[in-house]
This record gives C-alpha cells, structure tokens and sequence, in this order.
C-alpha cells in the first residue's frame, strides 16, 4: 500500500495580486479540511505571516529573504517533515510565495522534496486584472511565470469592466496555454480547484480554523470562479496505451484529473490512484480493497473545457472484450509515473 501523499500548492503572485487574500479565503471556506501554510515574506516585517498566523494554527513562517533565495531543497524538506507528521492530519500544504519569490525554483524544490509524504500541488498564479499591463511592463518576467503556471487566477476581476475583464483573461490565456485561466473577486476561489475538501468521520475535529464558529456569517454563498467537473465512471477495464494517449494529449483548461483506474488483466492485483495537476502526472497502486466492485471512477475540474469531449474521450479508452484485453506491456507508458519506490515495492 502506497503511502498516502500531501499535496504541496505553491501560491505565486507579484505584490499586491491577492494571494494572501486568496489564501484568507480558503482557509475560511475549507471547513473540514486541515490546511497547513507555509509563508514566505520578504523583509524583516512579517505582515503576511502574521495575518495568517492568526486564523491557522499550523502555519510557519519562513523569513530571511524569498524561499528560494534562502532555503535549499534540504531546509524545504524539513519543514514539510514537520508540516506533514500524521499527528498534524492535514490535508494540503499551501506555500505563499514572497511577492519578489521565483515561481520555477519553488516549483523545483517541491518536485525534488525527498518527503515520502508529500506530492506536488501545482502551482497556482495570482494576477491583478486592474493592474495587469503595468505590472507585465514593471516585470517583464510575468510571461515567463505564466507560462509555467497550472492554474492561473485573473484577481479583482470585479475592478475592471466587462470588456476589459475579457481583455485581460484572454492576454493571459495566450501567456498560459498549459493551465486553466478563473477570474475572481476578493480571491473567492472554490477550494475544489485546488484541493479535495476532507469527509471528517463522526468524532474526529475539524480544528482547522480557529475563527470558524465566530463567523458563520462569513460562509453563506459567494461568486466563486467558474469551473467545470466531469465525472466518469466505466465498468470494463481501461487500456492503458489509450488512456495515457488521452493524458499526453489532455486539453487546456483541464487543471486537475484525481480518481481510480482499472486496468484489468494488465494488473489484475492492483487498482491505480491517478493524481493529475496541469501537466504534472503521477499513478500509485494499490491493492484491491477486499469485496470493492472493480470499476474506474475519475473527477475532471478543468476552466473552459469541453465536458462532452472529455467523456467521449475516455469512453474511447474502455477495453472491448477479451479480444482488445491488454498485456504487460502495455503497462510502460504508466509505470513511467509511478514514484520509484513504488516501482520497487511492485517488484519484491
């Protein structure tokens, strides 16, 4: 059995897009589920830090500089050795990047984290709809974060008029073409973008959120940015070459895949988690739970994507009968993304 993984978000954004805004609000809409925060502040001053540290009580705050001037991957590794002890029983990590922070080298450091508990989140841009033009022509490598973004949120999306909202989303879409592209008021994002809500047994503690029954107020319904999910569930096992062709070939938008996938007679011991942020991709096997109907159930989230499509599109990867059963070999093209160590556990 695989070890359950944490997934690690990086939050990046230039000062003043909204981020600590956007993470205000996850942590007020995500009841039920534990989040850890990890805040990097540039300057002695920690105001962000202290502006999260009261609402979460698993927070740490990283000073001295950006995260990745001033922790290496090692340093990265101890925190989230700390952060992701089962006694925290948290649900996703979210790392809020300094406003001067470099996206790549954080994305990096999550990546090559030696924590067996950890899987990497995404990385997630905040833009300025207001501001958009004139912070591109301030930092010139707002091109280049975009284009490694998974998702991206157009921020004060509301500032702006309708026109040029639709202006800015498409600018952004053209610098972004992996990742899916929501705009947003206030940051009110739907944590479902970026993390499973957690289902709390009878009995267990939320204890996320200090601040939770002194504001019920705050949790009746907002605009939250549009998004589209799909499901999809198959009876007859997958084929694993036609499934990894539909995941190389997955269309823009699509931000997050999560799920189990049968695949049959290839592995008839094993069922496979699949885990698919932007173009990150990994599968975890594990045993069949004892007297589980063996099916393939998959949740796609995705921004302007076509649902029909998609499902016709994995309608197409069932396996036809005995006569299209798939063999080993057809395996490869998945063991690709399952974590090494995995691989040598399947081997013993």
């Amino acid at each position: 059995m695989s070890t359950p993984q944490i997934p690690v978000v990086v939050l990046a954004g230039f000062l003043g897009a909204g981020k600590t805004t956007l993470l205000n609000h996850l942590l007020r809409s995500a009841r039920g589920t534990r989040i850890g925060v990890m805040v990097n502040d540039f300057g002695s001053i920690e105001i962000d830090a202290m502006t999260v540290a009261g609402q979460v009580g698993s927070t740490v705050s990283l000073g001295n500089g950006c995260l990745c001037c001033a922790v290496d991957a090692g340093e990265l590794d101890a925190y989230l050795e700390k952060l992701t002890r089962p006694e925290a029983r948290l649900d996703v990590i979210v790392i809020e990047a300094s406003g001067l922070a470099e996206p790549q080298e954080l994305v990096r450091m999550v990546l090559a984290s030696e924590s067996p508990r950890t899987v990497y989140g995404g990385l997630v841009e905040v833009v300025d709809a207001a501001e958009f033009d004139a912070v591109r022509a301030r930092h010139p490598e707002t091109d280049r974060h975009l284009a490694m973004a998974d998702l991206v949120v157009v921020n004060k999306a509301d500032r702006v008029t309708a026109d040029e909202r639709d202006r800015v989303h498409a600018a952004v879409a053209g610098l972004a073409p992996r990742a899916a592209v929501v705009d947003a008021a206030h940051g009110r994002v739907d944590p479902e973008l970026l993390f499973d809500r957690a289902a709390r047994g009878e009995g267990q503690i939320d204890g996320q959120l200090s601040f939770d029954d002194l504001r019920e107020d705050e949790h009746h319904a907002h605009p939250h940015a549009a998004y589209e999910t799909v499901s999809f569930t198959a009876d007859a096992p997958l084929h694993p070459r036609r499934l990894m062709e539909f995941l190389d070939s997955r269309p823009e938008g699509l931000y997050r895949i999560k799920g189990f996938v049968d695949f049959g007679a290839a592995d008839p011991a094993n069922r496979y988690a699949v885990h698919a942020v932007g173009r990150f991709l990994r599968f975890h096997p594990q045993p069949w739970p004892e007297d589980e109907e063996r099916l393939t159930r998959l949740v796609l989230i995705g921004s302007g994507t076509d649902g029909d499509a998609l499902g016709k599109a994995l309608e197409g990867c069932r396996t036809a009968g005995p006569q299209d059963a798939p063999d080993a070999h057809a395996m490869w093209g998945v063991l690709r993304y399952v974590p090494r160590d995995e691989d040598l556990e399947e081997a013993e």
